[in-house]
């Protein structure tokens, strides 16, 4: 068996989530191949568990000042360079193709008629009885035609739907809350201005902000410890801090979910799944939201208290167990396993 897994390289959650589906599949001594799109190659980071992966630039979004440019993003688009990489994407070698919104494997699959399984927290929407508070219908089409599939599989925090699993966090143990440095603060907001979020911190010197942003070098002002990207160094901050002020991605308030970590999110704006995550979150009482980047907000969310921890399954065995029985219309099964044992009930009674 030889899987192509296609991943979204836009932020850094989709990559997070496939280090994990990576494991598993190292794990289990399943032959697969890594195609990530979506940011330049040079900007991705600690990938050596994916091995001789491939990439390309790919369709992706453009940010300014902590707001995603709709017409810089339409012009940014390289609709002949993406048909041709399609093109080029020889999938014929591969039994199917497991994707993470990434639209060249995706489309690739479905030209060449290679089943396409589909397993992202964007794919949730497709799903009725999931929140749709940011979500209007041509959302819905753009996740369907995005990265087209034949199986959706959503990734959420609570069991809306049949379609709908929790998503894999590797680390903390059920039941073990992790221990916390009281005045210690982890700030990811990538899409802001640095030099507004410096800004926005040096008012609280009580407080030990440690900050990851891609333009950041590592150095500490004050009490503003600058750092560049790292996935090791952000999850020793990520375990130890009281709590995490971040743009509203999924992966990121999912690890903070589990380890019981305080969320003050400040969604990007215009993007409908960011908002969307910080409205649900919100409204579950498992995060504070601000619209922008406000001392206020910042000072009230200081004075809560943490989270509970919920407790989502960190061993992807059971998903790849599923994909490799290709019986990929009984989700009803996959659902139930992965679900048992999680205190959605936790999440819900929020």
């Amino acid at each position: 068996m030889k899987i192509l897994y296609g991943v979204q390289g836009t932020g850094n959650g989709h990559t997070t989530r496939a280090r994990v589906m990576a494991s598993g599949f190292e794990k289990l001594g399943i032959e697969v191949d890594y195609f990530f799109s979506g940011r330049a190659s040079e900007d991705y980071f600690d990938m050596s568990i994916f091995g001789d992966y491939r990439s390309c630039k790919g369709l992706s979004f453009v940010t300014e000042h902590g707001q995603l440019n709709h017409l810089k993003t339409i012009k940014s688009l390289k609709i002949g360079q993406f048909i041709k990489d399609v093109k080029q994407l020889d999938v014929s070698s591969y039994d199917f193709i497991f994707n993470d919104f990434e639209p060249i494997s995706a489309w690739a699959g479905k030209m060449a008629k290679k089943p396409v399984i589909a397993m992202s927290h964007q794919a949730s929407y497709l799903f009725n009885d999931v929140p749709q508070y940011a979500v209007q219908p041509w959302h819905r089409g753009l996740i369907k035609y995005f990265a087209p599939a034949d199986v959706h599989l959503g990734v959420h925090w609570h069991p809306f739907a049949e379609n709908i699993i929790p998503p894999f966090i590797p680390y903390n143990p059920p039941g073990e809350q992790c221990p916390s440095v009281a005045n210690k603060v982890l700030v990811y907001l990538p899409f802001e201005d640095l030099d507004s979020i410096v800004e926005l911190l040096k008012d609280f010197p009580d407080k030990e902000f440690y900050c990851y942003h891609p333009q950041a070098q590592n150095h500490s002002i004050q009490h503003i410890h600058l750092r560049s990207p790292s996935r090791e160094g952000f999850i020793n901050d990520l375990t130890n801090t009281s709590g995490v002020v971040a743009n509203a991605g999924f992966e990121l308030s999912s690890e903070a979910l589990k380890l019981g970590k305080k969320l003050l999110l400040k969604p990007l704006d215009g993007q409908f799944e960011q908002q969307n995550n910080a409205q649900t979150l919100a409204s579950l009482g498992l995060a504070q939201v601000m619209n922008y980047l406000s001392s206020n907000a910042l000072e009230e969310w200081l004075g809560t208290n943490k989270n509970s921890s919920i407790h989502f399954p960190s061993d992807p065995t059971p998903l790849i167990q599923w994909l490799l029985r290709k019986d990929w219309q009984d989700v009803a099964s996959l659902h139930r396993q992965l679900w048992l044992g999680v205190n959605h009930h936790a999440v819900k009674a929020a």
